[in-house]
Formats: C-alpha cells, structure tokens, sequence
C-alpha cells in the first residue's frame, strides 16, 4: 500500500506513528515464529514422499520421530494455514468378487475369534484391482491382522484361484504359523475353491468368510488396500503390468509395511510395532 498511498497518510488511517511503523517493519520475527517456519518446511520436506497422505495425527508422529517438538493441534494448525492438506486418489471400485459359485461356504468365524494379541492368530485375505494402460492387474493381499502387517501377495492379469493361494503361500513361506490360525476372506469363488481349501486343510488352518452382502466383515483388509493403492500409484496409472509390479512392491515392502504409521498400532509401523514385540 505504500505505493498508492503516502506514508503519512497511511500511518494517520491506521492511528499508529512513523517510528512505530519503522519499529513493527524492522522487528525480526519472534523466536516463535522462527520455529514455525523451520516446522512448515520441515513438513513440506516429508510431503515429498508416500508421507503427502499424512493429515496431522501422523505428520506429528513423523516430525517427533525426526527430533522436531510439536504437538498435534500446532501441527494441524500450520498444515491448514499453509493448505497442507493429505492428498488421496478419489476410487473406482470395479467388483472384484464373485459369489455366485458352487464352492462351499465356510461359516463366519471372526466375529467370534477374540482379537489377536501376537502375530499369526488371524489372517485376511482380499484381491483388489490395478488399472494399467496395459489393462487391468490383479493384486491378492494377505494381512496379519494382529500387526497389519502385509505378509502375502501375489499379482497376476487374471482372477483365477491360483491368484489367492499365491499370496497366501508367500504368507506361509514367510511366517511359518502353527495349527489353527483363522484365515479369512470374502466368499469370492478363488477363496472357496478346491485349490485354496486343500492348501488350509493341509496346513490345519480355519477358514471364515464374510456375511453375505457384507463388506464390513473384512473393513480391516479393505482399508489396507485403499491405503496401498491410494498412497503408492497416487492419480498415476502404470504403463504396464512390470511397472505396476514394480510399483507395488516397493510400495508394500518398503513403504506400507517399513514406514506407514498406523494409528491402530500407537502411529508405529506394521514392522516396527512386531520388531518392539519380539523385544519384549
């Protein structure tokens, strides 16, 4: 404004002095501030990786464990301030499961299983869509639903059974679980097939499905595989199947299960919440 208008003028309208406006426009910001403006772009800093999904609950988690004092009403007062907001991909969700089969139905389980307090208690499974310029990709998931930690998956560009009992033989190779661990699922026919239900015979496991018309039975899976999608491919749609592949991956091994806080787990990492189990 003081190009339009002299300075006399202004400092009359807005009843303050000369020297006091010279005062206010030399005054070096408050130790406060400084340490606003240090934390500002320490978060923009952490927004340039996977860590842009953060809302200010995790933001926080993630500043403290950088060394950054904070608490979370600072923090989300200076992510709104400066229009830091948690960016996620609005879904498409094309239908992935089909009930309409023959298989048999195993009861719903999980209801009834208290929760898991160690690894390998209760597993879910799903299987959820990629879109690619090359066509669809399809990705089968395996949880622990104790530490959320993915233990199995599996991609293919097809939905036939061999997809599900993949994933759910990387779980096996990778985390050895005894008899009677709970493997749940949706009533989708990959998950009630001969292939899948010799595989958990053989291993003496317990299989559960979800209601009929229930997604809520499995919100635990669902929410993991908004998360992935949402959080690595972002808006990007793959070129191909490799890229996706690529992609995925690193997305679940070194993003999902490594670093991702997960408010379920104190804002700890699927891993970093086993590794402090094994520890104690």
């Amino acid at each position: 404004m003081e190009k339009e208008y002299p300075l006399t003028e202004l400092c009359a309208a807005f009843a303050v002095s000369r020297s006091g406006y010279y005062d206010w426009r030399e005054r070096k910001p408050s130790a406060r501030q400084q340490a606003n403006t240090r934390l500002v772009e320490q978060i923009q800093i952490i927004r340039q990786g996977e860590e842009v999904c953060y809302g200010s609950p995790r933001m926080t988690e993630e500043l403290k464990s950088r060394g950054h004092t904070c608490s979370e009403n600072r923090v989300a007062r200076l992510m709104r301030e400066h229009d830091l907001r948690a960016q996620l991909k609005p879904r498409f969700v094309p239908c992935t499961t089909d009930s309409q089969h023959d298989q048999p139905i195993a009861p719903t389980r999980l209801a009834q299983r208290a929760a898991p307090d160690g690894p390998n208690q209760v597993w879910l499974q799903d299987i959820t869509y990629v879109p690619t310029a090359q066509g669809w990709l399809f990705l089968a998931l395996v949880m622990d639903l104790w530490s959320r930690k993915i233990v199995g998956w599996a991609m293919a560009d097809h939905l036939r059974s061999e997809l599900a009992v993949g994933a759910l033989q990387m779980a096996q190779t990778q985390r050895r679980p005894g008899k009677g661990l709970l493997v749940h699922s949706d009533r989708g026919v990959q998950y009630a097939s001969r292939e899948t239900h010799e595989l958990l015979e053989h291993h003496e496991w317990v299989a559960s499905m979800s209601r009929s018309g229930n997604p809520y039975d499995n919100a635990w899976m669902e929410s993991a595989i908004g998360k992935i999608k949402n959080e690595v491919l972002g808006r990007s749609v793959p070129a191909d199947h490799v890229t996706a592949q690529q992609q995925l991956f690193i997305g679940i091994e070194c993003w999902y299960n490594q670093r991702r806080r997960h408010s379920a787990l104190g804002y700890q990492s699927p891993v970093a919440f086993e590794t402090q189990f094994m520890k104690n």
